[in-house]
């Protein structure tokens, strides 16, 4: 099928479908039996879902043209990712949380920190991921709530159902089910107020960053 066929919804799909399709790969993995370190599967993963992006972008409107974000919602944005990580480092009680919590740890076998392994996961988490799911979970979902015809929806008119039943879905994608639901109203709150989905990605994508390296210089891989 041409790219050009997919409908607006699939566009914002396909880059999220690759992404989860992973990560049943990364969890059967070892099920089977398969000698393979599959934190490498990481930077693959990534690498896929920015690749689907690439393919896609010129359906992404919102990203490509998007609505003027005032200098106040910049800021918003700012210490909206920086609040979200605030919560997420604190959020993390047992109540709060789905299942345990796994972890990525990219040491090494003599317990050094592998930076390659290192840098491909903060750069995938802090500038692909948000991209990712932001087009997925704000720009489609919360919209499509509000209407099937999502792309008449403007942010502004989205509404508080739409808004929370979103970041609830979103929260559920999160082993910190509280975390990810906040952070989903916060995301979910900064693009309806600007109407800009990138006040959203940036938000995100600070939130990731500064998660990434506290995890690095602290060692508390579980938040990964």
């Amino acid at each position: 099928m041409s790219l050009n066929l997919l409908s607006p919804a699939a566009v914002r799909i396909v880059p999220f479908v690759v992404y989860i399709a992973f990560l049943v790969i990364e969890s059967g993995l070892p099920s089977v039996g398969i000698d393979f370190n599959v934190r490498w599967l990481y930077g693959a993963k990534v690498g896929c879902v920015a690749i689907a992006l690439a393919l896609l972008w010129k359906h992404y409107l919102e990203l490509r043209a998007p609505h003027k974000a005032s200098l106040g919602d910049w800021g918003l944005s700012v210490s909206v990712g920086g609040l979200v990580f605030v919560l997420w480092i604190f959020l993390d009680q047992p109540w709060a949380m789905l299942g345990e919590a796994s972890g990525w740890d990219p040491r090494a076998a003599d317990g050094a920190i592998d930076w390659t392994l290192a840098g491909v996961r903060l750069a995938g988490a802090a500038i692909v991921v948000p991209v990712m799911e932001e087009l997925f979970w704000r720009s489609l979902v919360m919209r499509w709530i509000k209407s099937s015809d999502f792309l008449k929806v403007e942010p502004k008119h989205v509404g508080g159902v739409a808004l929370l039943v979103s970041s609830a879905l979103f929260a559920l994608e999160h082993h910190q089910w509280l975390a990810g639901l906040l952070a989903g109203v916060a995301y979910g709150w900064i693009y309806v107020r600007s109407g800009n989905l990138w006040t959203a990605v940036v938000a995100h994508a600070l939130t990731n960053l500064l998660l990434g390296i506290y995890v690095l210089f602290t060692g508390n891989w579980q938040f990964w």
